[in-house]
C-alpha cells in the first residue's frame, strides 16, 4: 500500500476529510505524515487528534528555499513517502522539490482553472461575477496552479449568493471530489500524458 504525506497551512478541513475517508478505507493508501509551514496550523492539530505524526519546519530558520526544502525531502525520504496531497498549502513549491516527486503531488483549488489562480479563487470568482464556481484537483508543477488536471467540478452560482454561502458550497464540493482523486492515484488509475490525464477504469496489472 503507498504511503503518502498531506501539507496544509491551515485550518485543515479538507485534511479532515482525507483523514475520515483513509479511517473509512474510502482511500486505500497509508497517510502517514501531515507537514505544515505553520506552528500554530490546526491541521496539525486535526492530523494529532487523529494519531498521525505531525512536522513542523519554520522557513525563517533556513537560509534559501531549497535548504528548507531539501530537509523537509529528508523527512520524507525517512517516512518512505510515495505521493503527496497539498490542501490548503500558502507555499509555492521550488523546481528541486517537484522533481523529487514528479507528478505524484496533487493539489485541490478552489476554482474551474486555469481562471482564478493563486490564493484568492474563491473570492475571486465571485467578486468577478462568474456564472459558474467550482474545484479543480490537478498534480502539482513548477508554475503555480498549473498542472495537469485530474477532476473539475462546477457549480452554479445562485443570483442570491452572498460569498460565506458560495464558499460553504465550494467546500462541499472540495471535501467530496478530493478524496476520490486521491483514490484513483493509489489505485494507479491515472495516466498522464502532456497535460492530459486519463481516468482508466480498472487499474494496469502488475507481473509479479
Amino acid at each position: 500500500m503507498l504511503r503518502f504525506a498531506v501539507f496544509a497551512s491551515g485550518e485543515g478541513t479538507n485534511l479532515q476529510s482525507i483523514i475520515d475517508a483513509v479511517q473509512k478505507k474510502e482511500i486505500h493508501a497509508d497517510l502517514v505524515l501531515v507537514f505544515s509551514n505553520r506552528k500554530k496550523a490546526n491541521a496539525l492539530k486535526r492530523a494529532e487528534a487523529a494519531g498521525i505524526e505531525t512536522l513542523h519546519l519554520n522557513r525563517k530558520d533556513y537560509a534559501s528555499p531549497q535548504s528548507y526544502e531539501r530537509d523537509i525531502v529528508i523527512h520524507l525520504k525517512e517516512h518512505r513517502i510515495d505521493f503527496l496531497v497539498t490542501a490548503g498549502y500558502m507555499k509555492l513549491f521550488t523546481g528541486f522539490f517537484v522533481k523529487q516527486y514528479p507528478n505524484k503531488i496533487i493539489n485541490v483549488h478552489p476554482s474551474l482553472l486555469p481562471a482564478f489562480k493563486g490564493r484568492r479563487g474563491i473570492k475571486d470568482t465571485f467578486t468577478y461575477a462568474a456564472k459558474l464556481g467550482g474545484v479543480t484537483i490537478h498534480f502539482v508543477n513548477e508554475k503555480m496552479d498549473n498542472g495537469p488536471m485530474i477532476i473539475q467540478e462546477s457549480i452554479r452560482i445562485h443570483e442570491n449568493e452572498t460569498l460565506e454561502s458560495f464558499e460553504a458550497r465550494i467546500h462541499e464540493v472540495e471535501h467530496r471530489v478530493f478524496p476520490q482523486a486521491i483514490q484513483m492515484f493509489a489505485l494507479g488509475r491515472l495516466k498522464i500524458k502532456g497535460r492530459k490525464v486519463r481516468i482508466l477504469d480498472q487499474p494496469p496489472r502488475i507481473n509479479q
